[in-house]
């Protein structure tokens, strides 16, 4: 497949991509440690949070591959399906699991103070919300615009 833009430089590509999931990554780093007033490590890898790194790295790879093949391209097409499933799940499907696990955190507590069972939580933060995962997608195409262009 020949490119669009020939000058284009695919390096620049790679980096918006990985640039925007880290820069969303970092984010929730930065609220949690302005929240908490204390660093954890462990903020840039977990799930969930403000803005959505699914996103953020999705939106800015197709955004890449559009500006560099054509925004009118089977490929293109192919990289913005995936790009929409990997939105819908984070917003939908993974926070919906976010919440039965906050569910079941509550009746295990209730069955573990009663001595019944031993208290194992499960994950909660799992998922995003709409407005995380439109945060997330709108840091990947600017990161990939500004990148890309620059």
């Amino acid at each position: 497949m020949i490119p669009l833009h020939p000058s284009f430089d695919e390096e620049r590509g790679f980096i918006a991509v990985i640039l925007s999931w880290f820069l969303s990554q970092l984010a929730k780093v930065l609220r949690g440690w302005y929240r908490d007033k204390k660093f954890n490590f462990r903020w840039l890898f977990d799930t969930g949070g403000m803005p959505s790194s699914h996103s953020a790295t999705v939106a800015s790879l197709a955004t890449v591959v559009g500006l560099y093949y054509g925004f009118n391209t089977l490929l293109f097409l192919i990289v913005l399906v995936f790009t929409m499933i990997t939105m819908f799940d984070a917003a939908g499907v993974r926070r919906n699991v976010g919440r039965q696990a906050s569910i079941l955190n509550k009746m295990l507590t209730d069955l573990y103070e009663k001595g019944e069972v031993p208290e194992t939580r499960l994950k909660e933060l799992l998922g995003h919300t709409p407005v995380e995962v439109f945060a997330g997608a709108f840091l990947g195409i600017v990161i990939a615009l500004l990148t890309c262009h620059a």
